[in-house]
């Protein structure tokens, strides 16, 4: 599904670049200098490169899209110039490419930019790689909930908990409400493993705090069984009731509460997305931001080194951000494609002055940028190991009901990482 989505979302760029930036964009020879070659897992960096292929008359982009740039770094002995994609804060990527510092004294400005996503980038005292974007976790829940939140822009998993056992309604056995359930979202349970302090950062290849981990299964299974009553009733909710789209029941009050990214809140179809509202779900004053963050480097060899620059100093420039979010929202590429590159853009004056303009419901909604925690530095494959091992170990070890001992995460994450080496 994600993949169609991306298809799709790509072809549709690709049609508005047809008539207007699509000659320009692949016009140059392979081996010219100023024609700079940008390799990306976010299908918008072809409607800025069309747009920055034409902003001036020197150099010039050209896009090529790959599921996994990282991966693809690693694999193949092709160069590109630039890279902007997610899952290059690793140290057997981040290390081929080169130090920006020249940047910053030119038209980026290093204090423009968030400056704990920043910091990510740095190998040791240098500058190799600049955020572009991120993605916060969200509840949401229909607009006639809002007053009760105290808080304006973040909620905490205890009070999700508290009000969700509040909204619940048992009708012959059976839940024919539920406020929240953490069981059919691996993604929220991961979530609260982040909030306990799980840490999981690059280890040959991960590692993590076992004691945190431990500590939030405990929660999750206290959670089900304190405010859903069992896993049981749990499951027959979601069963009874998965042909619903989240936002949907949330409308309807059949369930108080959904988690979702920023990304697709925002890009919500129709009317879907109507008469909900949001917090940022946060702990202790920190908000654990979702590890896909998209960050800019350019290749230590590459050929086209001056059009990389003249990109950069374009793309991290509040007014080309501007402009850029006007222009997608003026060929409705908005409505499947949030902010810059699908995110939140890193640079903190587009995000708190310039997105509020285009995403009214952010008004007065961004909390200070002392709130966001960002992820560790994770191995590039870490996409597969969340969604292959990490994921399901959290699923079984949540549900699991019986006296036979589970095959512990260690021991998965060893015999998966054996089967798919590289």
């Amino acid at each position: 599904m994600v993949c169609m989505n991306v298809q799709r979302f790509f072809c549709r760029i690709l049609a508005v670049l047809l008539f207007a930036f699509l000659p320009l964009l692949f016009s140059s020879c392979a081996g010219n200098r100023d024609t700079a070659v940008l390799w990306t897992d976010r299908p918008e960096l072809a409607f800025y490169a069309g747009f920055f292929n034409t902003s001036q008359n020197r150099f010039k982009v050209e896009v090529r899209y790959f599921s996994s740039p990282s991966q693809r770094l690693a694999e193949s002995n092709e160069i590109p110039d630039i890279v902007v994609a997610s899952w290059l804060r690793n140290t057997s990527t981040q290390v081929l490419f080169r130090p920006l510092g020249t940047l910053f004294f030119r038209s980026v400005d290093r204090a423009s930019f968030y400056p704990q996503l920043l910091e990510l980038g740095r190998v040791g005292r240098r500058q190799h790689l600049l955020p572009v974007n991120f993605n916060v976790p969200a509840i949401v829940f229909s607009s006639r909930y809002s007053d009760g939140h105290e808080n304006p822009f973040t909620i905490e998993i205890t009070e999700i908990m508290e009000r969700g056992k509040a909204h619940n309604v048992v009708t012959n056995g059976i839940f024919s409400r539920l406020g929240f359930s953490p069981l059919s979202n691996t993604e929220f349970m991961f979530l609260v493993m982040t909030l306990f302090g799980a840490n999981f950062h690059e280890s040959s290849p991960v590692a993590w705090n076992d004691e945190a981990v431990e500590q939030a299964i405990a929660w999750i299974r206290n959670w089900i069984t304190e405010a859903n009553v069992s896993i049981q009733m749990e499951e027959a909710f979601t069963e009874k009731f998965n042909f619903e789209s989240p936002e949907r029941m949330v409308s309807t009050g059949q369930i108080l509460y959904t988690h979702m990214l920023s990304d697709r809140f925002f890009t919500l179809p129709g009317d879907r997305g109507t008469n909900l509202d949001f917090r940022w779900i946060a702990s202790d004053g920190m908000i654990p931001l979702d590890d896909r963050g998209v960050y800019f480097g350019i290749h230590r060899r590459a050929r086209a080194r001056r059009a990389a620059q003249a990109f950069a100093q374009w793309l991290f420039s509040a007014e080309t951000q501007q402009m850029l979010l006007k222009e997608k929202r003026r060929e409705r590429l908005s409505e499947t494609s949030f902010g810059i590159a699908g995110g939140f853009s890193a640079m903190r004056t587009v995000t708190e002055q310039v997105f509020p303009q285009f995403y009214p419901s952010l008004l007065g909604r961004m909390p200070p940028d002392n709130f966001y925690s960002p992820a560790n530095m994770l191995p590039r494959n870490w996409v597969a190991i969340k969604e292959w091992v990490v994921l399901p170990y959290l699923f079984d070890r949540v549900r699991h009901t019986g006296s036979g001992d589970l095959r512990p995460l260690d021991r998965r994450v060893i015999d998966w990482y054996r089967l798919n080496r590289g």
